[in-house]
């Protein structure tokens, strides 16, 4: 089963690092929830983890992981959903075709990953015409039709009414239940026995030496 691995790693914007170098093992599982104020590194971290921004020192890597190759992957990038503030659906792009774009073998089918997150009336509309609840509704959709070992989540419940944020958690729970990892920023809880990371806020451009408090 997959491990995700933090060395000594310390990300941060244009070079500077946002907090102390973190050294971490997630296995198979286990979920961490970041927390901490607007403006700490939340998004920055998960940004980094999912290859979209280049850490500031040390390193993150999967072990234990084969990609559909069966070629054993270190790349975190390559074996996580990143779930980020944008949904990323192709406006133009009906629903049911954009989760068969991204369906994969031994994922949900599409109209069962809209079962899942109860919005099947939405599959033959446009994306660019879903309200922000249905769009993030299946942007989550989108996690179920491709396995994939690690979900990066950023503020996943944003958009949500209570109903779906219960479905969300129910969803996450089931994932880690099957051997899943989740790394998960959020300001509200997410109803899941997640390890915490609590950042702060920098005060200054260099690092604080209690750059988070325990977790």
């Amino acid at each position: 089963m997959p491990t995700l691995r933090l060395l000594e790693l310390t990300w941060g914007r244009e070079g500077r690092a946002l907090a102390p170098a973190l050294d971490l093992q997630l296995a198979d599982g286990e979920a961490l929830a970041v927390t901490g104020p607007n403006g700490a590194g939340k998004s920055t971290l998960l940004r980094t983890l999912a290859g979209l921004l280049p850490p500031v020192s040390g390193a993150a890597r999967i072990d234990g992981w084969r990609n559909a190759a069966g070629e054993e992957e270190a790349r975190i990038s390559r074996a996580a959903h990143y779930l980020g503030h944008r949904n990323a659906l192709k406006p133009t792009r009906r629903v049911c075709a954009e989760l068969a774009f991204w369906h994969r073998t031994g994922g949900l089918d599409p109209a069962e990953a809209l079962d899942a997150v109860a919005v099947p009336r939405v599959r033959d509309l446009p994306c660019a015409a879903l309200s922000a609840g249905q769009a993030r509704r299946v942007a989550i959709a989108r996690l179920l039709v491709a396995p994939r070992p690690v979900w990066l989540l950023d503020e996943p419940s944003a958009a949500l009414d209570a109903d779906a944020t219960t479905r969300l958690s129910a969803l996450c729970r089931d994932f880690l239940a099957r051997g899943g990892i989740i790394a998960a920023a959020t300001h509200l809880p997410l109803g899941l026995d997640a390890r915490e990371l609590r950042l702060r806020e920098p005060i200054t451009s260099s690092v604080p030496s209690d750059g988070w408090s325990d977790w």
